[in-house]
Parts: structure tokens; C-alpha cells; sequence
């Protein structure tokens, strides 16, 4: 990829990114905060601050912690990391800023209207965020410090931070008589966060995978790739049962292509056997790029000697 197209993608993730802020700030924003739900992560940590006696700004009080966080974790988390985040957080407490005086009111009545609505919103954007390489900051600052020095996963760790924040609410809304019912609302908002943003990242990166066992395995094979421009691998193998030499095509394509090879194999053998399997993920060769660091030539040669045991 040359410098011309490097800038063109990497505007275009820039550009998704401070959409994908932008509707997680107005979902925030226009439903969660006017109806008093405490979520998960520094913005929910923020607007405990808000609904506290103290009444602090939500955007200031954001900004505040991710900056103390970021500076806390440089040395831990790295240089790229930090760049990243700093600009994720600025962009988010601008866009809260401006959006919260805009809705004093809940846009619909109802806290368990406004905690699904805003946990959809939310989850959309952080998960367009997310896909185009940006950072929302907040606790990915913990848990990327915790799973640098502790053998914890990095979802787990969100998870016990966002936890812990929603129980904190407790402690602003204790003498309200529905306090339970908020706990429970904030534990909702964090499940259906966490199912939209990881469907979203994920829709894009879906693929399947199908064995096809037909005696026209040529004709198949050449009607998928030249219809789908998907390519097929032919495998060997043998039917136990007769105990006769079959080749399997194997063909891994998007989720949202399976219907035309379902199609292409039933237009021309009916009697095929198909199996389709989930794959969580398919990369090169027409899938998506690797986006992982490759490890360095000494490391290479510490792998090399490690598996064979000098």
C-alpha cells in the first residue's frame, strides 16, 4: 500500500471515529444521563460526579480522568496507545459537552426505554469505533494496565471495572427508593452495550466455512469461483462407509455470501452433502488485512529455537 492510500484509509477511519463518538455521545447524552442510569467505564464514573451533591460537568470531570489515567499508564501502555486515546477522549468530551445541555429531559419516557435505546446507540458507536482502529478511552486504560502486569483477560478486566462503577452508584442513590431498580437498569445498559458493539465489530469480519461432498465437485468448483470469486480448495478423502476415494471442496467466504453457493451447489447437484461452519475470523486472500504486529527477527529466532529445544 502506497503513502497516497495509507492517508486515504487512514483519514477515512478518522472519520469514522469521531462519527461513531458522535452517536455514542448523543445516546449518552439523550437518554442515559437525563434518566439518571449509571453505567459502566469513566463516563459512567463521570456521571456519578454529576448526580452527586457536587453536580460536576460530565465532559470536564470525563476528560479530567482519562488525562490522569493516560498519564498514569504511558510508561505501561505505550506511546501509540496514548496518542490514540488522547484524541478518542478530546473528541468525546467536546461532543458531551455540547450534546448534554441540549437534553435536560429524557427524549422518551421510561428508564428502561431510555437504558435499551441508549445501550443500542451507544454500542453502534462504540463498536464503529472500534473497527476503524480508535479508542474510546475511559476503562480500556485499567484493563490494558492490569493485563500488561496481571495474566487477566482484557474483557474480564473492563467487566470487573464497569462492575465496580455501576455498584458505586449505590452510594449517590441511596436514599432514592428505587436504587435497585437503577443498579439494575446500569447492569442491563452494560449487557446490551456489550452484545451490539461486539455484533458490530464482528458483522463485518463474519465468515463461513463449507465442506461440499458431490460427485460433480469439478462443476461446482468452477461455477463458485467464477461466480462468487471465492476460491475453493479440493481436499481428499474417503467414505468410510463404501470405502470409495470422494474430493471435498472447501470454500470459506462472507457470511452474506453463503446463500449463492447454497444456491450455485443446489443447481447443480441436489443430492450434495453440505456442512456450514461459523468462522470467527478469515484474513488475506480477499478477507480482511492482518492488522497484528509481526514479531521481530530475534524474537523469530527465540520461537525457532524453543521448538526445537536448544
Amino acid at each position: 500500500m502506497n503513502k497516497h492510500s495509507k492517508l486515504i484509509t487512514s483519514l477515512k477511519d478518522y472519520v469514522f471515529i469521531v462519527l461513531g463518538l458522535l452517536i455514542y455521545a448523543f445516546g449518552y447524552s439523550a437518554f442515559i444521563l437525563p434518566a439518571k442510569i449509571v453505567t459502566g467505564g469513566v463516563t459512567g464514573l463521570a456521571s456519578l460526579f454529576y448526580y452527586s451533591p457536587l453536580h460536576w460537568n460530565v465532559a470536564v470531570v470525563y476528560y479530567t480522568i482519562n488525562i490522569i489515567l493516560l498519564a498514569i499508564a504511558y510508561r505501561t501502555v505505550g506511546r501509540q496507545f496514548v496518542l490514540r486515546t488522547i484524541f478518542g477522549a478530546t473528541t468525546c468530551a467536546l461532543m458531551l459537552g455540547v450534546l448534554k445541555p441540549l437534553f435536560p429531559e429524557p427524549i422518551v419516557d421510561g428508564p428502561f426505554v431510555n437504558t435499551i435505546l441508549g445501550a443500542v446507540l451507544s454500542g453502534v458507536g462504540i463498536g464503529m469505533v472500534y473497527v476503524h482502529n480508535g479508542s474510546s478511552a475511559g476503562t480500556d486504560i485499567v484493563a490494558a494496565m492490569a493485563t500488561k502486569k496481571r495474566n487477566v483477560s482484557f474483557g474480564r478486566m473492563m467487566m470487573y471495572c464497569d462492575l465496580v462503577i455501576i455498584g458505586l452508584s449505590y452510594f449517590v442513590f441511596r436514599n432514592d427508593g428505587n436504587v435497585a431498580e437503577k443498579i439494575v437498569y446500569g447492569v442491563i445498559f452494560l449487557v446490551l452495550f456489550a452484545q451490539v458493539s461486539d455484533m458490530f465489530i464482528n458483522s463485518n469480519r463474519q465468515a463461513v466455512q463449507f465442506f461440499i461432498f458431490s460427485k460433480h465437485w469439478q462443476e461446482i468448483a468452477d461455477v463458485i469461483t467464477s461466480n462468487t470469486h471465492r476460491g475453493c480448495t479440493v481436499l481428499d478423502g474417503i467414505g468410510w462407509y463404501t470405502k470409495n476415494d470422494v474430493k471435498v471442496l472447501m470454500v470459506v467466504c462472507r457470511r452474506l455470501e453463503s446463500v449463492n453457493i447454497f444456491r450455485i451447489v443446489k443447481s447443480i447437484d441436489p443430492e450434495a452433502f453440505i456442512t456450514q461452519a461459523a468462522v470467527r475470523g478469515a484474513y488475506g486472500q480477499g478477507f480482511d488485512e492482518m492488522k497484528f504486529k509481526p514479531l521481530k527477527q530475534e524474537e523469530l529466532h527465540l520461537e525457532e529455537h524453543a521448538e526445537t529445544g536448544n
